[in-house]
Order: structure tokens, then sequence, then C-alpha cells
């Protein structure tokens, strides 16, 4: 795998995979492809072939999410998801919506939304780093449990602190409790083997356009057969009605899969992104970029004299992860020297009072970036601390 299959600007040092992701060359021409046909004809595109394209899109997904097709949804992002499941889930001035003091924050904001408007709770529960195991994540999280909690809200990774969470211990729990459980999973596709019947969530939403490569605007929604009623769409339009040239036969999917005249290109790309991965042997490229980027946390943690979040353990991080900085006057004008001067695209995140770097690698990573990382750590450090 080499930079050159890929858009990146091959000037940039590019360690920031985990916020929007990057497309394969091989790839963003296929979207284009799909988009060349949808302008070709678009009444004949849009009106009688979009349906079946999709429906076979999706079953090329549901084997790479291990779910079935009936299950999952083509949706913009996982942002969107949360939101869908946010605003479609009754909620009542008793009930507590439990999560982690660890999510990403658009998404926070659609449930406190929901929240002002229900009356219900919307509690953060603590997750202390460093993390020591996941039994003690788990724990943890469960002390926040009442008899009034009705949903779990959880991300599979995090983002601020690409924390990969015991989700599948937490879901089992929450089954034989009674709670719903909406699993955030933006970061998962791609960077982790899923299988979604196994983690048996209620709701499950992630992206394709980060980490399994697909242009942007890609993402998807499960929703086990059981919880599909409770789903509402967002927007209301022809599939709600049954309408002949959009319907597939499911409420869940018709709902949801025709927002009106909409560029449904990205979507159709991802089968070729899900190739790609099988045709570059993505399991060993992805064991490689972890162990890049586990090297890479201990020199930055070596460099900082502070402590690894994951207690020197890499069960917990895959391709994404981050290390703590000391405080830095001027966070913000940091990153941007970082950018301006070594071309270093990467995050300085500031959490809950403290500063980390989330450095992500992705196939087109070399050795030779992380090593300009630290160089430039180096430099810059003395000059913010």
């Amino acid at each position: 795998m080499r930079k050159e299959h890929f858009l990146i600007d091959p000037e940039v040092i590019f360690l920031n995979h985990g916020s929007f992701g990057a497309t394969p060359k091989a790839i963003f021409k296929e979207y284009q492809a799909w988009q060349y046909e949808l302008e070709k004809q678009p009444v004949q595109f849009l009106g009688g072939k979009i349906t079946p394209l999709l429906n076979n899109a999706r079953v090329r997904i549901s084997e790479y999410l291990g779910a079935s097709a009936d299950n999952l949804v083509f949706i913009p992002n996982a942002t969107f998801g949360v939101n869908v499941i946010a605003k479609s889930l009754k909620l009542s001035p008793k009930d507590e919506i439990l999560t982690t003091n660890h999510e990403y924050g658009a998404c926070v904001n659609a449930w406190k939304v929901c929240c002002q408007s229900s009356g219900a709770r919307f509690l953060q529960q603590e997750i202390p780093i460093p993390i020591f195991s996941a039994e003690d994540i788990v724990d943890q999280f469960w002390q926040g449990v009442s008899e009034n909690t009705k949903i779990i809200y959880l991300s599979h990774i995090s983002s601020p602190t690409a924390i990969r969470f015991p989700i599948e211990e937490i879901c089992r729990r929450a089954r034989e409790a009674g709670i719903l459980t909406v699993i955030d999973g933006a970061h998962s596709p791609g960077q982790i083997h899923l299988n979604l019947n196994e983690i048996d969530a209620d709701f499950y939403t992630g992206n394709f356009h980060k980490w399994a490569l697909s242009p942007k605007g890609a993402g998807f929604l499960y929703a086990r057969q059981e919880v599909q009623h409770l789903v509402e769409p967002l927007v209301v339009g022809w599939g709600w009605s049954k309408h002949p040239d959009f319907s597939t036969g499911s409420n869940f999917i018709d709902n949801l899969q025709w927002l009106g005249t909409n560029d449904l290109s990205a979507y159709l790309a991802v089968p070729a992104a899900i190739q790609f991965q099988v045709e570059h042997n993505w399991p060993v490229v992805r064991e490689k970029c972890h162990h890049m980027l586990a090297e890479v946390l201990q020199r930055i943690n070596h460099l900082t004299g502070l402590s690894s979040i994951y207690s020197n353990e890499d069960e917990f991080f895959i391709q994404m992860g981050a290390a703590e900085l000391p405080l830095i006057e001027d966070l913000t004008q940091m990153q941007k020297h970082l950018y301006e001067t070594f071309r270093i695209e990467v995050p300085l995140i500031e959490w809950h009072g403290r500063h980390f770097i989330r450095v992500s690698v992705q196939g087109y990573n070399s050795q030779e970036d992380l090593d300009a990382l630290i160089t430039a750590l180096e430099k810059l450090l003395p000059l913010y601390t």
C-alpha cells in the first residue's frame, strides 16, 4: 500500500484520517462513474434504477458488517443515524439516557436537544483514564445504570480518546435489563472487523467514508428487526407512502433510504471500497498500521514524560490513538504551527481540561511520516509549554 493509491496531497503528512477519512483513487473513479450515470439520465436513474442498485449495495455491506441486509439502510453519516434514533425514541421526564464522558460532541448535542423537549435526563458516566481493562470499563460504566435508564448510548471507538469500548458486554447486560442500546460506530468499519449480529445492539450506526475508504457521505444505520417499528424518518419522502418506484418492501428501509433528490453515488461506491480492501489484504495493512501507531504513541509518551492513557496495553486502540500532552499555552496555534511549518495534519484536542494529540495511521502512511511528527514535537513542545 502506497500514498500514490490515494488522493491525499503528497506534500502533506496526513495523520488525521480519523476526522474525515481519505479515498483511494480507484474508488473515487468508481464514485464519479456513478455520478456520470446519474447525470446522463436522471429520470431513469433515480426513477427506475436506483432502488435495485441500492438493494444490491446493501447486500454487499451486509456481508461486510455481519448483519442481514433487511436490517441495514444507507444514511449520510453516523451523526445522522444518531439523530434518527434520538428523535424516534419516545422519552418521558423520568427516563434517563446513559453515556460516557468520551462521546462525540455533535451526537451529545442530539441527545441533549431531545432531553430538553421531553424532560428526560442525559447522564455522562465518567470513565477515567488510563484504561486498565475492559472489565474495569464495564463495571465503571454500569455504576451509572438506574431503574430509570431507558437508553444506553456509546461510541464503539471514541472520537477524542480513540478508546475501543467493550460494547459487546454492555449490550449483553443491557438486553438482560431491558435497556435499549444505541452504538455510534463512526470509526469502526474498516478499522476493526465487525459482526453486528454478534454485537447484538438494538441500533448501530457507522460511517464507510472514514476507515472503510468510501467517498464522503456514506454511512449506515442498523436496527434489529424487533425494534425497527420504533424508527421514524427525519425527512418524510416518497418511501413512507410505499411509492412503487422506491419501495423495497421494508418500512424501515423505505422510510429512511429516499430523502428526495440527492446524489446517492457515494452509497453505490461502497462495494468497490470493500473490494479494494479485499484486493489489498486489508487485515495485514491494518495490523501494520496498528504496530506503527503503538510505537509512535510510546515515543510521544517518552518525549513528554506522561503515561499512556491505555496503560501501555494496545488492545484499546487500533489505527487511531491518543497521547496526552502537557498543558499547551495555545493549542490552536500549535496545531497551526505543525501544519504551516512541518506540513503535518494532526489534531490537538482539549478534553476535560487535559490536552491530547490524536494520531491516525492509515495504509498510505510511512515510518518517515511518524518520524517527522516526533521531530516536529521535539521542536514545538518547548515553545508552547
